[in-house]
Protein backbone atom coordinates (compact mmCIF):
# COMPACT_ATOMS: atom_id res chain seq x y z
CA UNK A 1 0.00 0.00 0.00
CA UNK A 2 1.33 3.43 -0.90
CA UNK A 3 1.10 6.32 1.71
CA UNK A 4 1.21 9.90 1.26
CA UNK A 5 1.91 11.76 4.38
CA UNK A 6 3.21 15.55 5.46
CA UNK A 7 4.06 15.96 8.93
CA UNK A 8 4.21 19.08 10.96
CA UNK A 9 5.42 20.37 14.17
CA UNK A 10 2.51 22.02 16.32
CA UNK A 11 2.27 25.97 17.70
CA UNK A 12 -0.59 24.80 20.06
CA UNK A 13 -2.80 22.50 20.59
CA UNK A 14 -6.44 22.86 18.67
CA UNK A 15 -9.24 23.60 20.77
CA UNK A 16 -12.03 20.94 21.30
CA UNK A 17 -9.31 18.20 21.62
CA UNK A 18 -11.90 16.33 24.75
CA UNK A 19 -14.42 15.95 22.04
CA UNK A 20 -11.95 13.90 19.37
CA UNK A 21 -11.17 10.04 19.17
CA UNK A 22 -7.87 9.29 20.73
CA UNK A 23 -5.92 6.64 21.72
CA UNK A 24 -2.94 5.37 23.52
CA UNK A 25 -0.41 4.26 21.03
CA UNK A 26 2.84 2.21 22.21
CA UNK A 27 5.30 0.64 19.40
CA UNK A 28 8.49 -0.96 18.82
CA UNK A 29 10.93 -1.02 16.37
CA UNK A 30 12.43 -4.24 15.39
CA UNK A 31 15.06 -3.38 12.47
CA UNK A 32 15.46 -0.09 10.63
CA UNK A 33 18.55 -0.06 8.03
CA UNK A 34 18.83 1.20 4.65
CA UNK A 35 15.21 2.87 4.34
CA UNK A 36 12.97 0.21 5.79
CA UNK A 37 11.80 0.04 9.33
CA UNK A 38 9.86 -2.91 10.70
CA UNK A 39 7.82 -1.75 13.66
CA UNK A 40 5.46 -3.56 16.04
CA UNK A 41 2.33 -1.16 17.46
CA UNK A 42 -0.27 -1.58 19.57
CA UNK A 43 -3.07 0.85 19.44
CA UNK A 44 -5.63 0.63 22.41
CA UNK A 45 -6.58 -3.01 21.75
CA UNK A 46 -5.24 -3.50 18.21
CA UNK A 47 -2.09 -5.09 17.46
CA UNK A 48 0.02 -4.73 13.78
CA UNK A 49 3.55 -5.58 12.40
CA UNK A 50 4.26 -2.78 10.37
CA UNK A 51 6.38 -2.53 7.38
CA UNK A 52 7.68 0.87 5.71
CA UNK A 53 10.27 2.28 3.36
CA UNK A 54 12.43 5.49 2.91
CA UNK A 55 11.22 9.17 4.42
CA UNK A 56 9.36 11.71 2.78
CA UNK A 57 6.29 12.63 1.26
CA UNK A 58 4.91 9.05 -0.31
CA UNK A 59 6.19 5.99 0.98
CA UNK A 60 4.92 2.35 0.80
CA UNK A 61 3.50 0.94 4.34
CA UNK A 62 2.32 -2.49 4.26
CA UNK A 63 0.47 -3.20 7.64
CA UNK A 64 -0.03 -6.97 9.28
CA UNK A 65 -2.62 -7.32 11.99
CA UNK A 66 -1.61 -9.66 14.66
CA UNK A 67 -2.98 -11.54 17.77
CA UNK A 68 -2.23 -10.27 21.16
CA UNK A 69 -0.08 -12.93 21.73
CA UNK A 70 2.01 -12.71 18.88
CA UNK A 71 2.67 -9.04 19.60
CA UNK A 72 3.79 -9.77 22.98
CA UNK A 73 5.96 -12.65 21.78
CA UNK A 74 7.90 -9.99 19.66
CA UNK A 75 8.01 -7.50 21.78
CA UNK A 76 10.89 -8.26 24.06
CA UNK A 77 13.11 -7.29 20.63
CA UNK A 78 12.19 -3.53 20.45
CA UNK A 79 14.01 -3.60 24.03
CA UNK A 80 15.71 0.32 24.03
CA UNK A 81 13.86 1.22 20.73
CA UNK A 82 10.02 2.02 22.26
CA UNK A 83 8.14 4.66 21.95
CA UNK A 84 4.68 5.75 23.36
CA UNK A 85 2.12 8.70 22.19
CA UNK A 86 -1.45 9.48 23.07
CA UNK A 87 -3.07 9.95 18.84
CA UNK A 88 -5.59 12.43 18.61
CA UNK A 89 -7.98 12.12 15.24
CA UNK A 90 -9.05 15.84 14.38
CA UNK A 91 -11.33 16.43 11.66
CA UNK A 92 -10.12 19.45 9.30
CA UNK A 93 -12.20 20.40 6.18
CA UNK A 94 -11.88 16.97 4.22
CA UNK A 95 -8.82 15.35 5.83
CA UNK A 96 -8.43 13.67 9.21
CA UNK A 97 -5.52 15.43 11.23
CA UNK A 98 -3.48 12.83 13.19
CA UNK A 99 -2.46 14.63 16.41
CA UNK A 100 0.66 12.98 18.57
CA UNK A 101 1.28 14.07 21.74
CA UNK A 102 4.72 12.29 22.32
CA UNK A 103 4.88 10.44 26.29
CA UNK A 104 8.27 9.78 28.24
CA UNK A 105 11.35 10.81 26.80
CA UNK A 106 9.99 12.47 24.30
CA UNK A 107 7.47 14.19 26.48
CA UNK A 108 6.35 17.31 25.36
CA UNK A 109 7.31 16.78 21.72
CA UNK A 110 3.04 17.15 19.56
CA UNK A 111 3.22 16.10 15.82
CA UNK A 112 0.43 16.29 13.56
CA UNK A 113 0.54 13.74 10.46
CA UNK A 114 -1.82 13.86 7.44
CA UNK A 115 -2.29 11.41 4.60
CA UNK A 116 -3.92 11.99 1.38
CA UNK A 117 -5.20 10.11 -1.46
CA UNK A 118 -2.80 11.60 -4.05
CA UNK A 119 0.56 14.30 -4.29
CA UNK A 120 -1.27 16.55 -5.58
CA UNK A 121 -3.72 17.13 -2.88
CA UNK A 122 -0.58 17.06 -0.42
CA UNK A 123 0.94 19.56 -2.14
CA UNK A 124 -2.10 21.41 -2.27
CA UNK A 125 -2.83 21.27 1.52
CA UNK A 126 -3.01 24.54 3.39
CA UNK A 127 -2.52 23.76 7.44
CA UNK A 128 -4.23 24.71 9.45
CA UNK A 129 -3.08 28.15 11.72
CA UNK A 130 -2.09 25.86 14.79
CA UNK A 131 0.49 23.84 12.68
CA UNK A 132 3.80 25.15 12.86
CA UNK A 133 6.88 24.47 10.25
CA UNK A 134 6.77 21.61 8.54
CA UNK A 135 8.92 18.14 9.13
CA UNK A 136 8.00 15.91 6.19
CA UNK A 137 11.17 13.39 5.68
CA UNK A 138 13.09 15.14 8.50
CA UNK A 139 15.10 11.99 9.80
CA UNK A 140 14.97 14.28 13.68
CA UNK A 141 10.91 13.71 13.74
CA UNK A 142 10.95 10.21 12.59
CA UNK A 143 9.06 7.78 15.07
CA UNK A 144 12.36 5.18 14.64
CA UNK A 145 14.76 8.21 15.75
CA UNK A 146 12.32 9.15 18.68
CA UNK A 147 11.78 5.81 19.60
CA UNK A 148 15.06 5.75 22.11
CA UNK A 149 14.64 4.60 25.36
Amino acid sequence: MREIERKFLIKKLPPSLEHCRRRVITQGYLAGEKGVEVRLRKSNLDHFLTIKDKQGLERMEHEIPLSEEQWEDLWYLTAGRRLKKLRFDIPYEEFMIELDVFLGLNDGLVVAEVEFPDTTTAREFVPPPWFDREVTGDPLFSNRRRAVE
